[in-house]
């Protein structure tokens, strides 16, 4: 599980810098696809027992 958890903390921060960055340069397509994709490793996160706000 200890990789499991290093990897989905890894995605959601990758994922959080990648949607600060799309709404930095005004790419509101991308900045929804990131946020969408946030939304679901944090709902992974949370079903496995994993804080997603601790990545």
């Amino acid at each position: 599980m200890g990789e499991f958890v290093a990897e989905i903390k890894t995605r959601i921060s990758e994922t959080d810098k990648s949607l600060q960055a799309a709404r930095a340069a005004g790419d509101d397509f991308l900045a929804d696809a990131h946020a969408s994709e946030l939304e679901d490793l944090h709902r992974i996160a949370v079903l496995n027992g994993i804080d997603p706000h601790c990545a």
